[in-house]
């Protein structure tokens, strides 16, 4: 999952009028939940100004969906959904304005090659519910080729699941715990690292080498390795956290 976690204005320009004393609500990660709960999300947390303006925003995009011109109006509103919904609640809300734009994979791509990291977190987290087969696998790979931690957390979802072949599954695991992200991300993991001996190999070999460099194993391979075999003798834990890669640009 994907967690948002931003510092709310303390005036009433934030869209959710939270004052700065009144902790964030809970995140909530838009690759996992379906459009309509997603809304609902949002409907119960977002004040009067950002609710409407989300509403004419989806309103904007089912009415004139795919793409128009140079530039949709819709991927205009990606672009503002940040400061009009707030950084925690601005994921959900690009998801939904894709899904009421009917993105396809042409426009999802446009989106993912022309956005900030922000909207292009949004495109991945939108795949499993606009894309039924594996034409976006190419924005996955991309995303996953760098060390956004939340490009590479959100790659990681259930579309990736679904359509990545055995090979990429198993590096797109081993990059979460190169690059840190945890493996809870990983959608499908139990299903998918079930008696996967190539990926334990794999792990074993990763766990050989950091302990050969002096450096820890992290409890997340850990883990992993026991999901593929349940009788694994376990590396040793992790005393320290391993190398993280750089958090992507937010809205």
């Amino acid at each position: 999952m994907t967690h948002l976690h931003t510092t709310p204005e303390a005036d009433t320009r934030n869209p959710t009028h939270r004052s700065a004393s009144t902790p964030p609500p809970p995140s909530y990660a838009p690759v996992h939940v379906r459009p309509p709960a997603l809304r609902r999300h949002l409907d119960s947390r977002l004040a009067g100004t950002a609710r409407a303006w989300l509403d004419q925003a989806l309103d904007e995009a089912a009415t004139h969906p795919g793409t128009h011109g140079p530039i949709s109006v819709w991927e205009l509103r990606l672009a503002e959904a940040g400061r009009r919904c707030g950084a925690e609640h601005a994921d959900a809300a690009r998801v939904l304005i894709l899904c009421a734009a009917r993105a396809d994979t042409l426009a999802l791509t446009r989106v993912y090659r022309q956005g900030t990291a922000a909207e292009r977190r949004a495109v991945l987290h939108a795949l499993p519910h606009l894309v039924p087969g594996p034409d976006a696998l190419p924005l996955v790979e991309d995303a996953l080729r760098t060390n956004d931690t939340r490009l590479v957390a959100a790659a990681v979802g259930p579309y990736a699941a679904r359509h990545l072949d055995p090979h990429q599954w198993r590096h797109a695991v081993l990059k979460c715990l190169f690059t840190g992200v945890p493996v809870d991300e990983v959608a499908g993991l139990g299903h998918r690292a079930r008696a996967d001996a190539e990926l334990a190999r794999m792990l074993g070999d990763h766990a050989a080498e950091r302990t050969a460099a002096g450096r820890p194993v992290p409890e997340d391979l850990h883990r992993v390795l026991t999901l593929t075999d349940p009788t694994a003798t376990p590396p040793a834990p992790a005393t320290a956290p391993g190398p993280r890669g750089t958090d992507g640009e937010e809205s």
